[in-house]
């Protein structure tokens, strides 16, 4: 298997990026759709309106259902070909994102990718997760490229309430440690290619940025300001994670959080919140030291991200296979793991991890 390595074709992060969205994206069309979260379009659309106040451009902002749908992605294909744009643009989470990045490659359109939030490592990767209108897992959406631009305006990201960064730590915490897993077995990453050491890299600096950084970023972000350690983690959160999680790989930590989204009773939990107690299911699995154990716990709580059920809202043990099972199916990333993984493994593994857990916070 050939090592391969894939990265968003323009990065731009910082604080008014917006300032000079136009700038950054004009060589790529004369007429945008931007695919908006109703939150993402009051944060952003005033800077981009500003940007391309007198410019020879047309722009056009649309309010997504707040579903990454085939439904939604449709609809979106619809306006753009009767609109004859040249360029899909995603304002806000993982959602709107997603639903750009589908709509993009079925027109064969370029996208580019603003987010609002800090909740997901969205931005930077080559795959859209798809839902069904119910909200439950559908299926994962592979792109032949990553986006062509990424712009990251941090002083939205750093306005929007501080669970979004918080879910983003939680989704970059898997990173490393699924890459790692993925290296273990020779498995392919995302991009279904050989893990190259740039790739692991980015992962292990993405998870060290976290322990470095993730607590001073949430206490400035609780206070609405921009610190050094706000632009360090929204970096790790879209950027390393990312680019970390297309060309290292997934295993348990991400198909925990699709098993979960069969439970009613998580339906509030965020993606981050779920695959950063996804991420101590696995280091059970893989029979971590209690050292390593401890560490990930430690961060967890700093920042204030779940290490028990109950915090993910699951109360009731006994649900938890229908998790297990679902986290399990065929294709899904667990499989990558060192002799796989079955449904009855994993659910033990999520009773361990939640016993780990309550004794930790009972300390």
């Amino acid at each position: 298997m050939l090592k391969l390595m894939r990265a968003p074709s323009k990065y731009v992060q910082g604080e008014n990026a917006l300032a000079e969205l136009y700038e950054t994206v004009k060589d790529l069309g004369n007429s945008f759709l931007f695919i908006c979260s109703k939150s993402g379009a009051k944060a952003a659309q005033p800077k981009i309106e500003q940007s391309y106040a007198g410019k020879d451009a047309k722009i056009i902002f649309e309010v997504f259902g707040g579903i990454s749908s085939t439904g939604e992605i449709a609809r979106m294909q619809k306006i753009a070909k009767e609109n004859h744009i040249e360029v899909i643009c995603a304002i806000g989470g993982g959602s709107a994102i997603d639903t750009a990045k589908a709509t993009a490659y079925y027109e064969k359109l370029p996208v580019v990718i603003i987010p609002t939030v800090c909740a997901t490592d969205a931005p930077c990767t080559g795959l859209s997760v798809i839902y069904h209108d119910d909200g439950s897992f559908s299926n994962y959406i592979f792109y032949p490229k990553n986006p062509d631009a990424v712009v990251v305006d941090t002083s939205i990201i750093v306005k929007a309430p501080v669970r979004f960064l918080i879910a983003g730590m939680g989704d970059a915490l898997g990173t490393y440690f699924e890459a790692r897993a993925c290296l273990k077995t020779n498995s392919p990453s995302l991009e279904n290619g050989g893990i190259t050491k740039s790739a692991m890299a980015l992962c292990e600096l993405c998870y060290d940025t976290l322990l470095a950084d993730g607590y001073k970023a949430k206490k400035a972000v609780e206070l609405g300001i921009l610190t050094p350690a706000v632009e360090a983690i929204v970096e790790a959160n879209t950027y390393l994670s990312g680019v970390g999680a297309d060309n290292g790989g997934l295993a348990t930590s991400h198909s925990v959080y699709n098993g979960f989204t069969a439970l009613e009773e998580c339906e509030k939990t965020m993606h981050g919140e779920v695959v950063a107690f996804g991420t101590l299911a696995q280091l059970v699995l893989e029979d971590a030291s209690m050292e390593e154990i401890e560490d990930v716990l430690d961060f967890c709580c700093s920042v204030g991200l779940p290490v028990t059920l109950k915090e993910l809202g699951v109360t009731d043990v006994s649900r938890v296979m229908i998790a297990a099972e679902k986290a399990c199916a065929p294709g899904e990333s667990i499989h990558n793991m060192l002799g796989d993984v079955t449904p009855a493994q994993l659910y033990d593994a999520l009773l361990a991890a939640d016993a780990i857990g309550q004794d930790y916070l009972g300390k």
